[in-house]
């Protein structure tokens, strides 16, 4: 699997990489783009894809990826520019673009470099906590959304993000999130998966470099975990995301049989995955469902 463009393990050289950032057409933020009104847009990101046509800015998208499915036919007619770690350069060319978003963790550099040469304005998007990403879907609001818009879906997450923080609870379950399987991956902790499980409530037990035994280096934000390592730690809860890896009813009932806490007392919840990994206008729904998951445990 490619690398994404920040991961520790990309065969990107640390020079290289500083260059990519340094390109004037590789920008972090909406405030870098300027003033110019952005029209045709090409989103490599599933979940800003999504937050660009809640927004009523979907008339501006000319490209989004293959897995850009949500809302359901929101994007039919718009090409698809394939993945999101091997989008076609060439085929997001030809849209005519004036403006490709794009993720830090879900693209690669290779990618975003190859657009940048070609003249291409980029915007990397970063967000390691879920008050950055509902800053984001407030940045994404700045292209262009009504102030309608604005008070429907930003505001809300806004909201849902400050009433989280002012809950933070005193005793919190020890949570397992698995985000892959053969072999068995987790998150770690400077991720935005980790900020909304602590956001909700809980504790990520692999929050921590060196909270448990791992296969590589401890540091990794998405380590390999043995199963039998995990189990050990006695989650209180364990949670099984439809994606990336779409975990089932099969492995939901093999971690029944483990014994550890999650299980004796059912707390082994199938998810929709885009509650822990979308930024966006599904942050107050996801701080509602996981909130309460935790709070039962």
């Amino acid at each position: 699997m490619p690398e994404s463009i920040g991961s520790t393990g990309s065969d990107e050289s640390i020079d290289s990489l500083e260059a990519l950032w340094a390109h004037p057409r590789v920008h972090a933020s909406r405030a870098s783009l300027g003033e110019s009104p952005r029209r045709r847009i090409v989103s490599l990101v599933p979940s800003l894809s999504e937050a660009l046509h809640v927004l009523g800015l979907g008339d501006r998208l000319v490209g989004v990826t293959q897995y850009c499915v949500h809302p359901a036919d929101a994007f039919a007619g718009i090409a698809r520019v394939g993945g999101t770690k091997d989008a076609d350069v060439d085929a997001i060319a030809k849209t005519a673009p004036d403006l490709v978003i794009a993720n830090e963790e879900e693209n690669t550099a290779r990618v975003v470099r190859k657009l940048a040469e070609r003249g291409l304005d980029v915007w990397v998007t970063s967000p390691r906590t879920v008050r950055e990403g509902a800053a984001l879907l407030d940045e994404l609001a700045d292209l262009g959304a009504s102030d309608a818009a604005r008070a429907a879906h930003v505001g809300p997450c806004l909201e849902a993000v400050a009433r989280a923080e002012r809950a933070a609870p005193d005793v919190r379950p020890r949570v397992f999130c698995p985000i892959w399987r053969d072999p068995w991956m987790t998150i770690g902790g400077d991720t935005y998966i980790d900020d909304m499980i602590s956001l909700c409530g809980g504790r990520n037990l692999f929050a921590a470099p060196g909270a448990a035994p791992v296969r590589g280096r401890a540091e990794r934000r998405y380590p390999k975990v043995d199963l039998e390592a995990v189990i050990d730690l006695d989650p209180e809860v364990v949670l099984l995301p439809d994606e990336p890896y779409a975990f089932g009813a099969a492995d939901r009932e093999a971690l029944l049989e483990t014994g550890c806490a999650a299980a004796r007392t059912g707390r082994i919840h199938l998810i929709d995955g885009t509650l822990v990994s979308w930024y966006g206008p599904r942050i107050a729904e996801a701080i509602q469902v996981l909130a309460k998951l935790f709070a039962n445990a």
